[in-house]
């Protein structure tokens, strides 16, 4: 197929692209993390338990997480524009569902649909970065998107507080959805799928498409993308979305305005350790796994210091912890970067579907499991958790981290394998600090 470039890649147009599908991402990153400082004042609008409250963002992540695969694939058929604004829509009905629900049923059916919204946007800002970059640019470009987008988290956390006292459950989630609807004329109007006149993703057909994701999951790159994102992000995720906030006021003794304030805090490291590993991948590409994993160790370590100790830990221990744990979003970003490596641009959106299931899967089952062992070890409820039950129950990521950094190890050596035998020259074209690009479709069958 004949396609003609129209627009530079790389230049100020792929920037402004960028910049209005980044703002549809941190909407989503804020509608995901909203309970992350609501947590409390959910627990008694809906009059719920830990376990009833994991739900709520279990269920989203479960949704977010199942739809990767089907979404990767439509997103290879239909591109970033069409699928961004789908999640849009989604987002927006959820969110203004959310607002007025005051039963838990119809709470958690306003979440789900905003999870299949959310699923929908990640992976198509990446596959955007892909599509209007250079090689030499994407890395950073993807580091600074993973980062970016915690401006909603950052907007989920001390801000959200004050707008909740101010504004109320209804007001402060009902104004969040209306920014859905600027977006969506936002996305309509900038956004374009590619550079080229002529883009193979509307050509190719979906039957094929689908057939394929078995293909691309037999590729061991893939599954090292997806263990890296599995092993590195589901500790920033649980503490920000859902457990963070109650483990610093009810089992560390901390107000909840401190509390809010060090999880917007933490997002001024996730900016400076996202730049300092996207000159890191870019300069030791064969060594990306590595330092996932020696991130991964710093977290644990860290943890441990903390979970260890009988009496609340001193602040300056909890805030290396949550900057440790925070690492974990930067260094997730890195199964992307590997997944562009293993994976040509026709199938990256089925790629990075897999890859993003990894994280979610990790995070969903982990704050499940906190809130289950919550609720064993105090049938009272929140307001009666002490530290001794939260020490016992954020130990569960330690199962999370060992699972994970076994198979990054396992489907690295498969990976660089795969290389050494499908791509020669591939591997030391890497070792030499230089990025490799993927030749086609070709050559893996995809």
């Amino acid at each position: 197929m004949s396609r003609t470039q129209v627009h530079d890649i790389g230049g100020r147009r792929a920037w402004g692209i960028w910049l209005a599908a980044m703002a549809v991402y941190v909407l989503a990153v804020f509608h995901r993390s909203s309970l992350g400082v609501a947590g409390l004042l959910a627990s008694e609008r809906f009059g719920i338990n830990a376990t009833q409250l994991a739900f709520f963002t279990v269920l989203q992540l479960v949704v977010y997480a199942g739809m990767q695969v089907p979404v990767g694939v439509l997103l290879d058929r239909f591109g970033s524009r069409a699928l961004l604004l789908a999640g849009l829509v989604l987002m927006t009905a959820g969110q203004l569902v959310f607002a007025f629900s005051t039963s838990f049923g119809v709470g958690v059916l306003a979440r789900a649909v905003l999870g299949a919204g959310d699923a929908m946007v990640f992976v198509s800002v990446i596959r955007l970065v892909a599509a209007w970059f250079l090689v030499r640019q994407a890395p950073m470009v993807t580091q600074v998107t993973g980062w970016g987008g915690q401006l909603g988290s950052i907007v989920a956390a001390a801000p959200l507080t004050l707008l909740l006292e101010h504004l109320g459950w209804t007001g402060t989630f009902g104004a969040a959805s209306s920014v859905g609807v600027v977006l969506l004329v936002v996305v309509a109007l900038v956004v374009k799928d590619s550079p080229y006149r002529t883009d193979e993703v509307v050509r190719v057909k979906l039957r094929a498409l689908a057939r394929s994701v078995r293909t691309v999951w037999g590729n061991p790159g893939t599954r090292l993308g997806m263990w890296t994102h599995f092993v590195a992000q589901f500790s920033g995720t649980v503490f920000a979305l859902l457990w963070g906030f109650p483990f610093l006021v009810r089992g560390q003794g901390w107000s909840e305005v401190a509390a809010g304030t060090l999880m917007m805090v933490m997002i001024a490291w996730v900016v400076l350790s996202g730049l300092v590993l996207g000159a890191a991948v870019a300069r030791w590409p064969f060594y990306r796994s590595w330092i996932v994993l020696g991130i991964v160790a710093a977290m644990a370590l860290a943890w441990a210091a903390v979970l260890l100790r009988s009496e609340p830990s001193p602040t300056w221990l909890l805030v290396v912890t949550a900057f440790a744990t925070a690492s974990g979003g930067p260094a997730s970003m890195i199964g992307f970067d590997l997944a562009r490596t293993f994976t040509p641009a026709q199938a990256l959106g089925r790629a990075n579907g897999i890859v993003n299931v990894g994280g979610f899967v990790a995070s969903l089952l982990t704050m499940a499991a906190i809130g289950v062992v919550l609720d064993l070890s105090e049938p009272g409820g929140m307001g009666a958790y002490d530290l001794g039950d939260f020490r016992l129950a954020m130990a569960t990521q330690y199962v999370f981290w060992v699972l994970g950094a076994v198979q990054v190890v396992r489907y690295r050596r498969r990976a660089v394998a795969h290389l050494r035998r499908v791509h020669p020259g591939a591997v030391e074209q890497m070792r030499a600090g230089r990025p490799w690009v993927h030749p086609g479709l070709a050559d893996d069958g995809i």
